[in-house]
Order: C-alpha cells, then sequence, then structure tokens
C-alpha cells in the first residue's frame, strides 16, 4: 500500500490524530485527502477536500460513500472517551462508545470495502488502542468498545483479503489531545503516532504497536493477567 498517489478519506479529522493523518497524508504525497467531521467547517487544513460526516448515522456514511467512490485508504480515526465504568455507568453512554467505536467503524467498512475492491483493494487503517487488551476502573467502556473494534479489525482483515485489502490496526497508550486532557499519565506526540502507523500501513503490516506501552500491554497477554494488573496498580 502507497501512501503516494493514494485517495484516502480520514474520519474525525477536525482535531487531534486525526488532523494529523490529513496533514500526513498530504506530505506523503496522496492525491486527494477526504477531511471529515460531523462539523467540516471547524476543519482548517489546506488541501484537504473536507467532507461532513457522522459515521454513528448510516445515511451519512452512505452519502459520504458516494461522493468520496475513488478513495483507496480508509483511516478509522473517529472516537470518543466518556470515563465511564460499566456497573454504576448510564447504559446510553456506554451504548454511545459502541456506537462509535464498532458500530460506526463496521459501518464505515460496510460502505467502503465495495469502494476499496473496486479501485483496487487498497487498505484499511483503525485506530485503536493499548486498552483493546486490558480494563481501566473509570473508563470500562472505552476498554469494552475498543476491544470491540480490536476484534472487529481481525476479522475484516479475514473477510477483505480476497479483494486485497490491507487491514491494519494501530494500538497505542495515550496522545497528547483534546480526548486525553484529563489524562496526567505519559503521552505520546500524535504525530510519532500518525508517523509509525503510515510507516506500517506502507510496510504492509496488520498491526502497528504505536509506543513501549502498547507493546508492554501486548506482552503482558502470555502471563497470568494478575501480574499485569498487580504491576499497574494505582
Amino acid at each position: 500500500m502507497r501512501i503516494s498517489g493514494s485517495i484516502a478519506l480520514v474520519t474525525g479529522a477536525n482535531r487531534g490524530i486525526g488532523r494529523h493523518f490529513a496533514g500526513q497524508l498530504l506530505e506523503r504525497g496522496a492525491a486527494k485527502v477526504y477531511a471529515t467531521a460531523r462539523n467540516p467547517e471547524q476543519i482548517d487544513i489546506p488541501g484537504v477536500e473536507r467532507l461532513r460526516l457522522d459515521i454513528t448515522d448510516p445515511g451519512s456514511v452512505e452519502a459520504a460513500a458516494a461522493i468520496a467512490s475513488d478513495v483507496t485508504l480508509l483511516v478509522n480515526n473517529a472516537g470518543i472517551s466518556t470515563f465511564t465504568n460499566l456497573v454504576t455507568g448510564d447504559l446510553a453512554t456506554i451504548r454511545s462508545e459502541l456506537d462509535t467505536h464498532f458500530y460506526g467503524t463496521l459501518s464505515m467498512v460496510r460502505a467502503f470495502a465495495p469502494v476499496l475492491a473496486t479501485n483496487g483493494g487498497g487498505g484499511i487503517l483503525n485506530l485503536l488502542s493499548a486498552m483493546s487488551w486490558f480494563s481501566y476502573d473509570g473508563a470500562n467502556a472505552y476498554g469494552v468498545a475498543k476491544a470491540a473494534e480490536w476484534s472487529l479489525t481481525n476479522g475484516i482483515r479475514l473477510e477483505l483479503a480476497g479483494q486485497g485489502t490491507l487491514v491494519t490496526g494501530l494500538h497505542l497508550g495515550s496522545a497528547d489531545t483534546d480526548m486525553s486532557a484529563g489524562y496526567h499519565g505519559d503521552k505520546i506526540d500524535p504525530a510519532d503516532v500518525v508517523r509509525a502507523a503510515l510507516d506500517g500501513v506502507e510496510a504492509g503490516r496488520i498491526e502497528v504497536l504505536a509506543d513501549e506501552w502498547s507493546a508492554y500491554v501486548k506482552a503482558s497477554l502470555a502471563n497470568d493477567p494478575s501480574d499485569f494488573y498487580a504491576a499497574t496498580a494505582r
């Protein structure tokens, strides 16, 4: 999957990691970048094609796929973090996490898979999380949603292999963006996250670990989970 000459679409491109994706794609020679958001007037990246898109609205997704029928690289970046637990948290808020990360991503994949097939296969990059692999008291709805999105990523990779579509999952801990403003631990530069992700796509990798934390969490999965939670207890 070559970035140069590609036609990319980035969800949630108005800020944070999504904004960096749109900018770096252009820097790497993408022929066109659709930068999407619920409020595209907030997108201020020179050279992109702004497009209104709400990934939780099937009609909006369908309309975007009809307009962006030349896409060869889909970057599923849009996401939310509500810092909600499962037992005591509001069910509607928990559902909103799943509606965004799982169903919203799935809706985008289902709409754009035929587009990618028509255009030669292309690639899909899903922004996942180290929390695909562990739980954190205070943000368990996010962990569930990202675990579901990780499984989705693995599943669609198998289903789309026949049409030649590369499916890459990007994992990271916390990036220094508005979304993680309330978190005071170590944060990775979002520009570095995007650089690692696009390097991985061009190398044909199916998984990218953007930082040491996500690599540490993944490595812990082979061990007794009590060891991980004891080592990371607050």
